[in-house]
């Protein structure tokens, strides 16, 4: 399998850069094969901190709607490999750095939220459009970046935000130009990674213990409401108007 993605390691620094046209979304393998990249390089003694971002017309546009249209039985494990993604960025013993651009919708939120420090371009877009494609999404994660009314409007909405309303919401670092992005993102890098790798696992791991809840439980109880969500008419009309480019027609069953 062609990964959908590419790493270098350098300096104490690993990139890990989402390629995958035209929008990054990827399929279930490519959920899976991510969250083992992200595991395999916590592991490695040469990084010290992780930059995640992506290349072409943003940084993740989630799960690839098209698979799931034509495998609705591949939902288990589309979300088993979202989960191990989003839960190997949050329980990885290095900082991830998200430097995110264009769209941030679904599993790029879920990325983005897990991440330690988010930096983004001014043309990104964050969102959660779930509740047009049938299933229920990241808002544990969106809730780890922006408030909880914030989180609702997006989520019941579907719409998106700009960079500069998640700037003043908080829930980014900076917002650069698109193309000073990657920079920004490793100079923060270098920064973190000029630190003692002992005292950086040290300190990641005991930010993730003093948090408000257990961010894994609770993705997995929103998980169960996905899994609930596809198992309804609407769910199914959802992808099928998506993948068809046209209105959807809710029976409401």
């Amino acid at each position: 399998m062609n990964k959908p993605f590419h790493t270098d390691i350098g300096d104490g620094i690993a990139e890990l850069v989402i390629d995958h046209p035209p929008v990054n979304a990827l399929d279930c393998a490519g959920w899976h094969a991510l969250a083992d990249e992200i595991d395999r390089l916590g592991r490695d003694e040469r990084v010290r901190v992780i930059v995640l971002r992506g290349e072409g017309r943003g940084f993740c546009a989630g799960v690839d709607i098209k698979e799931l249209a034509a495998h609705p039985e591949r939902i288990v494990e589309v979300n088993a490999g979202n989960y191990a993604s989003f839960r190997a960025v949050h329980r990885n013993p290095k900082p991830v750095i998200a430097a995110v651009h264009g769209f941030v919708l679904g599993g790029g939120i879920g990325l983005s939220g897990a991440a330690d420090i988010v930096i983004a371009s001014d043309c990104a877009r964050f969102g959660v459009p779930e509740i047009d494609r049938g299933a229920m999404g990241g808002g544990a994660h969106l809730q780890r970046l922006f408030p909880l009314q914030k989180v609702r409007w997006m989520y019941f909405t579907g719409l998106m935000i700009d960079a500069a309303e998640a700037y003043r919401l908080g829930g980014i670092e900076r917002v650069v130009p698109r193309a000073d992005l990657r920079n920004a993102a490793m100079e923060t890098a270098r920064a973190i990674a000029a630190k003692s790798s002992t005292m950086l696992q040290l300190a990641k791991e005991s930010l993730n213990g003093v948090e408000d809840g257990n961010l894994e439980d609770k993705y997995r109880w929103e998980q169960g409401f996905t899994l609930q969500a596809y198992m309804s008419l609407d769910s199914g009309e959802a992808r099928a108007a998506f993948v068809q480019k046209r209105d959807a027609n809710f029976a409401g069953a």
